[in-house]
């Protein structure tokens, strides 16, 4: 119009963007007085912000700026009725988890697209287990995971028929005895999705599975990493979900006793090559 608005906010979607996108479309066109709408935290005061806010106000611009709010307003609304739909739904299935109390909630950066309502309460009723307390499924991703999977697990005889139907195992195409290729099967399956996204947010985790995805990025480059951390998720989510937490939580203790004597066993023959 032009404001110069991210040198106001750097979140035009945030409390304070909002609040002065709006009091504009109500016919507030003094810059201090819209300055004085922003969050006292931010970090420009009020007479910066107030030269940012100085605008032509040409109808047409305020005519695409009210049907931008008001879609965004609606969106908002749809989202929120899904919410308490599966909210409500989730709250019809029994109780799996005969009682025991949820383990402290990891503290983890907020996304997004989590879903505004606590999930984690009716998720663990479902499934008996928690499935947050794994490194990088969050609650969206968990909800992603129990609605395509379901609650039988027994439907896969084995973790390698669950890697399988999610196809995060390798396709050997073989012709006369030589391998000519082994990529996986091409598709855009809901949990292979899913857990891609969650093995993505593990570059920096200090966990197993955050050394493994960093291990795999030295030998495999970053997209087979991530589909390899994605597969070992994978066998985490079913052994969770088919044998219980204290089965897997074992299981990353293992992984990492072992990790951390290779790496110190590596080390001492390094330094062994260097006198």
């Amino acid at each position: 119009m032009p404001l110069k608005r991210t040198q106001v906010v750097s979140e035009i979607t945030g409390v304070t963007g909002m609040a002065i996108r709006k009091a504009i479309l109500a016919g507030e066109r003094d810059p201090q007085r819209l300055a004085k709408l922003r969050n006292p935290h931010c970090h420009h005061d009020e007479d910066d912000s107030a030269k940012a806010l100085q605008g032509t106000w040409r109808a047409e611009h305020l005519f695409a700026l009210q049907h931008a709010i008001a879609l965004y307003d609606f969106s908002h609304q749809q989202i929120t009725q899904c919410d308490q739909q599966i909210k409500a739904h989730l709250a019809t299935f029994g109780d799996q988890s005969a009682g025991r109390p949820l383990p402290p909630k990891a503290r983890r950066h907020k996304k997004t697209n989590e879903p505004r309502f606590e999930a984690r309460t009716p998720l663990s009723r479902l499934a008996g287990v928690d499935l947050t307390t794994m490194e990088g499924i969050e609650e969206g991703t968990a909800l992603v995971l129990r609605s395509e999977i379901g609650t039988d697990m027994t439907r896969w005889p084995s973790v390698q028929h669950f890697w399988s139907w999610l196809g995060l195992c390798p396709q050997h195409t073989i012709s006369g005895g030589t391998v000519l290729s082994r990529r996986v099967r091409p598709g855009a399956h809901r949990v292979t999705v899913a857990l891609r996204l969650a093995a993505r947010t593990l570059h920096h985790a200090q966990s197993a599975v955050g050394a493994f995805l960093r291990r795999m990025q030295v030998r495999l480059g970053t997209p087979k990493a991530i589909t390899a951390t994605a597969h070992k998720l994978a066998r985490l989510v079913y052994s969770l979900l088919r044998h219980g937490s204290a089965y897997v939580q074992q299981g990353l203790d293992a992984y990492e006793a072992q990790y951390r004597e290779r790496k110190v066993t590596a080390m001492a023959k390094q330094a062994k090559a260097l006198g």
